[in-house]
């Protein structure tokens, strides 16, 4: 009996190194990358945002994908756009925008270890280094003043940042008001709304708090 127990003992810790090991050679692996930081708040998730997510991993390793507005607390009006921080205009949850990122990302055949999901407080430079590498470079679009404004801003922070397209409002494309606004009207999204990601679209939000809001990252 006692064998038998000191045998367990030796294959559990054999099991647990082998783990400890895989994770520390997966973590070694992502740290070796260029990195880069791309953000955005995702409310709803649609093409567009995908094709910009897609555009950032293409110009690095590892992307680290930063979810804004990723609760009220860490929320803030900012008077180049007050309208991102209003509540009808964030209905989903950090976890569901966590999910639909992901789900997009994976079927859109990047494996798990080609990206990271985090919070990022976008109104609370502070908080940065918590959630995010600072040493890597920070992806952003420009279609208005929002997006000249965050350029400055990572910019004043000594952050290395890569504009990967400048283009104007009404050229921008897809917007996540009109998907929010369907939603609320209880109208089908389409192929260019989050449902298409493997994800169920139930349960994101009330007719409610889905209600108005502009499309902004």
């Amino acid at each position: 009996m006692n064998l038998f127990n000191e045998c367990s003992k030796q294959k559990t810790w054999f099991l647990l190194k082998a783990q400890e090991i895989s994770t520390m050679s997966c973590a070694q692996t992502i740290l070796s990358r260029n990195t880069g930081v791309i953000h955005g708040r995702f409310q709803v998730l649609h093409n567009d945002h995908l094709a910009y997510l897609l555009a950032g991993k293409a110009e690095c390793g590892h992307l680290v994908v930063g979810i804004t507005n990723p609760d009220p607390s860490l929320t803030a009006r900012d008077d180049s756009d007050p309208e991102r921080s209003d509540p009808r205009a964030n209905p989903l949850s950090f976890y569901q925008r966590l999910l639909l990122v992901k789900c997009a990302l994976v079927d859109a055949d990047l494996a798990e270890t080609d990206f990271s999901i985090t919070p990022l407080p976008i109104n609370f430079p502070e908080h940065y280094t918590i959630y995010v590498p600072m040493q890597a470079t920070f992806f952003l679009t420009i279609y208005d003043e929002w997006g000249r404004h965050k350029l400055i801003f990572f910019q004043s922070l000594g952050l290395q940042t890569r504009v990967l397209w400048e283009r104007t409002t009404e050229t921008k494309g897809l917007s996540s008001s009109h998907i929010r606004q369907a939603m609320a009207a209880g109208q089908p999204l389409g192929a260019s709304g989050p449902g298409k990601y493997g994800c169920p679209v139930q349960g994101l939000g009330t007719a409610g708090e889905a209600a108005g809001g502009r499309g902004k990252r």
